[in-house]
């Protein structure tokens, strides 16, 4: 419950800032154990990596390809697992509005040495089933594909929905604010918040609140937020990506070709409003592509798919790109991280998932840093305060495309 302070503050235990998956699971996860928690959010939910991401629920088997069971392989392996059981309403957050777009991946490689060396892998001690696929039950863009075809039990969500779910369990705890004027921190000392106050610029209302602990979800948002909290900005490091999107008359796919101990190619597919259907493809062809202009890249991406994807037809398509930063805690030589990243500051936690499998194991870990609800109180909620929309995906906000026929 909400209670409000002498001077009019809202008391709570914690308010989350970034509306993504990891900020929304937090607060489901802070709520169901009794805190009295908000989230605020400068943008539409999920706009940031959530949205962007390609949905794939991993279980640590990419991670295995250099034949080692890595630590990053076994602080994901559970994760497809739980997010199954939630999906299925069987325990919480029960996530029946979230649509699972496919079950499982495919995984097979390239003609390459590399891919032949790369997709034994290191099984042992994963949860996820791998699967042999008859020749006779692959699919027929996987047909003409070298070697073997293997089923991976990875489910892959729409992210959209996922985000729509989660703030549909919490619409009153959610808040809105410009963070160029509608933000304004009250601290005594450096990572110690004493009050927040929520400027809304419309209305001209305000907002004050008393949080116990500031939790940062908010991606790349965490560096500017810490920034303004008087935290070390280089605690934070970017990865970025340049993605490709390809629309039209195309078949279904989710899967990963590997080469070597490297993921080539990902793709997944989506459909957009106007039916059609639409593929993101990542992989290594995004790390590469950060280097390369949209025009680059998609010639780029279009050799690569038509090398590890022998059947596909690559025309008669339209094409597009956009950047997106991976915000993680900073490692050593800026590698990715093992598993999901935590630092307290004074009063302040800043927190980053690493991979969007992990939100919740960085949701439990938020909680358990709190500890305990600092108490309860009489509810009083911020009446007629504006809240946050739902992203759209990239490819309903892309506006140039590029036919090639």
């Amino acid at each position: 419950m909400l209670l409000m302070s002498r001077a009019g503050a809202l008391e709570l235990d914690a308010l989350i800032f970034g509306g993504g998956g990891a900020g929304l699971w937090a607060l489901d996860e802070l709520h169901r154990a009794g805190f009295r928690v908000m989230l605020a959010e400068c943008h539409a939910l999920g706009q940031g990596q959530t949205v962007a991401s390609q949905g794939i629920i991993h279980g640590g088997l990419k991670y295995t390809l250099k034949g080692l069971l890595t630590d990053s392989a076994k602080s994901i392996r559970e994760m497809p697992g739980l997010w199954r059981r939630c999906l299925a309403g069987e325990c919480e957050p029960r996530l029946r509005g979230t649509r699972v777009l496919a079950d499982a991946c495919y995984l097979w490689r390239s003609a390459s040495l590399g891919g032949r060396i790369g997709l034994v892998g290191a099984r042992t001690g994963l949860r996820s089933v791998v699967e042999l696929v008859a020749a006779e039950d692959r699919p027929d863009v996987l047909r003409s594909c070298p070697g073997e075809v293997f089923r991976v039990n990875e489910p892959v969500i729409d992210t959209v929905s996922l985000v729509r779910d989660l703030a549909e369990r919490h619409g009153e705890r959610l808040l809105r604010f410009d963070a160029a004027e509608g933000l304004d921190f009250e601290t005594a000392s450096s990572g110690v918040v004493d009050h927040v106050r929520l400027t809304d610029g419309q209305s001209g209302q305000h907002l004050q609140l008393r949080p116990r602990w500031i939790v940062l979800t908010a991606g790349e948002g965490n560096g500017r937020l810490g920034e303004r909290l008087g935290l070390d900005p280089m605690v934070m490091q970017r990865r970025p990506l340049h993605m490709v999107m390809v629309r039209g008359a195309l078949p279904e796919l989710f899967g990963h070709c590997v080469d070597g101990a490297k993921t080539r190619v990902t793709v997944t597919c989506a459909t957009d409003r106007a039916g059609r259907r639409v593929w993101q493809v990542g992989g290594q062809v995004s790390e590469e592509g950060v280097q390369k202009s949209p025009g680059e890249l998609i010639a780029h991406a279009r050799r690569e798919l038509g090398r590890v994807l022998p059947a596909w037809e690559g025309s008669c398509h339209e094409w597009a790109t956009y950047r997106i930063d991976r915000a993680e805690g900073r490692t050593a030589g800026g590698l990715r991280p093992e598993g999901p990243r935590l630092l307290t500051e004074g009063t302040v936690i800043t927190a980053w998932p690493t991979k969007l499998a992990l939100v919740p194991e960085l949701a439990a870990m938020i909680r358990r840093e709190i500890g305990r609800p600092f108490g309860e109180g009489v509810c009083e909620r911020p009446v007629c305060w504006p809240r946050p929309s739902i992203a759209e995906p990239p490819w309903e906000r892309q506006e140039s495309w590029m036919r090639i026929d």
